[in-house]
Parts: C-alpha cells; structure tokens; sequence
C-alpha cells in the first residue's frame, strides 16, 4: 500500500490499481492520483492487484470499513470486480478509466484521462444508479448471448486488447456465426420465440468504445433496455454498424427493442454469455434481472453533464470516423491475409 495523504478526520477514499489493464503506464496515474486528490477532502491511498479477484477483496474490505469510495484505476473488468463488491453498501465507486472499453465512464462522461477523472473524484458528487444480474452474476453496463458473448471469448483468447482487436475478431466472426433460436419470457408474461444474431440486455446504453448497443438505456429508471438482432445478410454489416457507433442502432429493421425488469431465456444448448465484455459459459436456462439503485457512483456535477448541439454532433462525427477507421483496418488486414494465402498458393502450383 503507498498512503497519500494521513489526516483520520477526512473522507477514506482507497485508488485500486489493475497494473496490467490497459495501456496507460500506472505509475503515471499514482504520480497524478498524488499531485490532484483534493487533501483537503480525502485521505486517500493507493493499492495494488496482485491477483484475479484481488479488488473485489479490498474492495469488499473497504466497504465493510465504511470508506467513502473505492476508485477503480482500470478497465471494465477491474471496475465491474469492484463495483460488485460495492452495490448495497455505503461506499461509493469511483472511475479513473484506462481499458480499452471503458463503457461504465463513457455512459456517466467521466473523463477519459486521468485529470479529468481526478476532477470528477475530487467534486464528490454522487448518485445511485442500477445494477443487473444474468443468473446472479452483477453487471453494470450490459450483458448477452449470441454474437457478442461469441466475440467476447474470442477477444479473451487473443492475448491483445484494444478496439482493433475486437473489430478483427467481430469481422472474423461474422463470416461464420449462425443464429440461434432463444424462448423469451418477459416479466413472466408469455414466452416468445426468436431466431437472434444476438440479445443484448443493456442496464448502460453501450458496450464501450461509443458502440451504443441500446442507445436509450438510462441506468436510474429500474428498467433494462434489451435489443434483439434477427438474421441479416452480409450487405447489412456497414449500415449496422454505422448505426451502432452514431446510437441509432434500434432504427435498424433487423433489430427488436424493448424495456422489462426480469428477462428468462432458454436456449437450444449451454454456451458462453458474457457481462460486462467478460465471457463466462453457462446453461441452457438464463435470468437476467435488474437491481434499481443499489449502487453509489462518484459521477460528474449535473452542470458538467449538459452537452452543447456542437458536442453531440462532435460526437456522432467521432463515432463516425472510429467505426470507418476500424473497419477499413479490417478490410486491409483480411486483403493483406488473402494475397498472402494467394502467393503461398501460387508457389505451390508452380513447384507441381
């Protein structure tokens, strides 16, 4: 443990540190982390992982102390491991975002670097948001069966995080993944049957990276916004995902929305889901749940939070130009396979 700051009559507030999540360099953010905490308010140290599972620990153990807040200095994995231990406890969770996603801190616009977010912590300004659960397992931003659960495990087996990487596994999966057929029970009312690219149920409005999954997800209206994708052809990939990266994805026609608290679905076999981007198998039968309020978020004043005409249009611009600078990416790497598969080919028919 390294202490920042010893006064005992000021808030207890504890930075975890993930040192292998993202690409930032940690020790970087601690020298911030000393430099802009506001000591006049905090009494603040800093932590390390050691270990899969390790903040959730200290996390729980700060709760149990009744600190003021744990800050999550990480990716969606570290956030999710602490916020898990947080929800129902009078401990808040803070956000220094450095993965490669970062959905929870986009959707509350905390700020992407380290001294913004540090702004955000040191104003203290909290609200309680929703939870969810896919068969006990909480999630804060969205989980999924399908495609995208299919894309999460193929994104963990690679050994390389980042949006390009998960582009190329979604663009490599996409040539091969087949729907499938899932029964869907919506707040125990009747049950429907769809043949689904994917279900997304989504507490948080997307996955991260500004891939708005379910564009009018709010996490404080007890409700989750579940998005179902029917089958489409291969010329509907460029529209959908426009859509997805301008939060206009629910316009789709292949796309089904709505709102519920409690959704059951039962599926043809076992397989992966995944929640909050990480991919874990489970069964036929899955219940996905929402929890209004049971957690406390440091999140940015209401005055910070009121975007301008200019900054959303910048915005669905930027969503724009990241979309077509990954796919193009994608197309340039699968080109660059097949003329290399093609040369490889033609060495073999000349040596015949």
């Amino acid at each position: 443990m390294i202490s920042l700051t010893m006064e005992n009559d000021k808030k207890q507030i504890t930075f975890v540190v993930n040192p292998i999540s993202g690409t930032q360099e940690k020790e970087q953010i601690v020298g911030l982390i000393n430099d802009y905490v506001d000591k006049d308010k905090y009494t603040s140290e800093v932590v390390y992982t050691e270990y899969a599972g390790h903040a959730q620990k200290i996390a729980s153990e700060c709760a149990k102390k009744r600190h003021f807040a744990v800050v999550a200095v990480g990716g969606d994995g570290t956030v999710n491991e602490i916020a898990r231990s947080l929800t129902h406890t009078h401990t808040a969770l803070g956000i220094i975002p450095c993965g490669s996603g970062n959905g929870l801190a986009r959707h509350l616009q905390i700020g992407l670097t380290p001294k913004k977010a540090l702004e955000v912590i040191n104003e203290g300004y909290i609200e309680r948001i929703d939870y969810g659960t896919i068969n006990r397992r909480k999630f804060f931003c969205t989980c999924g069966v399908g495609f995208d659960a299919f894309v999460s495990l193929k994104f963990a087996e690679a050994g390389k995080r980042g949006l390009t990487t998960y582009i190329e596994q979604s663009l490599n999966a996409t040539l091969n993944y087949k729907p499938e057929t899932y029964q869907v029970t919506i707040d125990g009312n009747e049950t429907e049957s769809y043949e689904a690219f994917l279900i997304a149920c989504g507490n948080a409005a997307q996955y991260g990276n500004n891939a708005y999954i379910a564009p009018k997800a709010t996490l404080t209206d007890g409700l989750l916004d579940v998005t179902v994708l029917n089958p489409f052809t291969p010329l509907d990939v460029p529209s959908l995902a426009l859509q997805l990266f301008t939060k206009t994805i629910d316009q789709n026609s292949h796309i089904k929305t709505f709102r519920c608290k409690t959704l059951k679905i039962r599926r043809e076999n076992p397989g992966v889901v995944h929640y909050d981007g990480d991919p874990v198998k489970m069964g036929v039968n899955l219940e996905v749940k929402i929890h209004h309020a049971g957690l406390q978020v440091i999140v940015p004043a209401d005055d910070s939070k009121n975007f301008t005409v200019f900054d959303r249009a910048q915005e669905v611009i930027n969503g724009i130009r990241q979309m077509n600078d990954h796919i193009f990416e994608g197309i340039r790497q699968r080109n660059n396979e097949l003329l290399a598969q093609s040369k490889k080919r033609l060495k073999e028919l000349t040596k015949l």
